[in-house]
């Protein structure tokens, strides 16, 4: 394999190690127009991390933040040119001994109907999952996810709205509502920097003010060495976001390429 992506990797989860850690998500990601190609096989790993933060639990029995890091493989598969089928397996937190935990697992089916090189694209993805009680005391939960945005020859800018709601546990609470959103300006055909951001809007039914939400911004790299593929962000959470600063790693790694 490539010396040079696993070297930055290696540098990164160094950096993510070293420092205190908070509540990251397993995922940390604002779904474009990328999907595999017919029958091709993909896996991602998602490194989340965050350096600094409010360390308040919020209930009896949740796992102690501090030293945990989110290692998550989300692996897929291309089904025809508009359906991928994709798995986050297992979900797991790293903590500040070096113990390895299994903490559940995720399944989603992503559509796109419109992913050209150029031009609009839109499409829609659904997530279904079961979590531990350590990071969640409702077991299982789902998301739908709508996609769109636009891709030109130097940028590409893209939204999702994410509709998350328990299916099971006993503190389901109204299905809550996030806006993400990504501007990326393309420096060289496999490298593009960019804004992301993910904003708490309330619940379905009761729409919340800015600053009443949790709230956060990334500045973010994406870029390719070799077949890898690399995303790196640093981002800050604020409104009712405990979480400070917040890095963020996802490494594409070629399979059957």
């Amino acid at each position: 394999m490539p010396r040079r992506p696993l070297a930055m990797l290696a540098t990164i989860l160094a950096i993510a190690g070293a420092a205190p850690a908070h509540a990251a998500d397993e995922e940390i990601q604002v779904y474009l127009n990328e999907i595999n190609a017919p029958h091709q096989p993909g896996l991602e790993l998602h490194v989340n991390d965050v350096a600094s933060g409010d360390h308040t639990l919020d209930y009896p029995g949740q796992e102690q933040s501090i030293g945990r890091l989110r290692v998550t493989p989300e692996w897929s598969l291309g089904l025809d040119d508009h359906f991928e089928l994709g798995a986050y397996l297992p979900l797991t937190t790293l903590d500040s001994s070096g113990h390895l935990r299994v903490d559940g697992w995720k399944l989603r089916l992503k559509w796109l109907g419109s992913h050209a090189e150029r031009g609009w694209f839109y499409g829609a993805n659904y997530e279904v999952g079961r979590t531990s009680y350590r990071l969640d005391r409702n077991p299982w939960n789902n998301e739908i996810k709508l996609i769109g945005g636009y891709e030109a020859e130097h940028w590409i800018a893209g939204a999702n709205i994410n509709v998350d709601f328990a299916l099971s546990g006993p503190a389901r609470p109204p299905a809550s509502v996030e806006l993400a959103s990504k501007f990326g300006y393309k420096l060289t055909e496999t490298t593009t920097i960019g804004v992301e951001s993910y904003n708490g809007a309330g619940t379905v039914s009761v729409p919340a003010r800015f600053g009443q939400s949790p709230q956060s911004s990334f500045v973010a790299l994406d870029t390719r060495l070799g077949k890898w593929d690399f995303n790196l962000g640093v981002g800050h959470g604020y409104g009712t976001n405990r979480d400070g600063t917040i890095i963020k790693l996802i490494v594409g790694i070629p399979l059957g390429k």
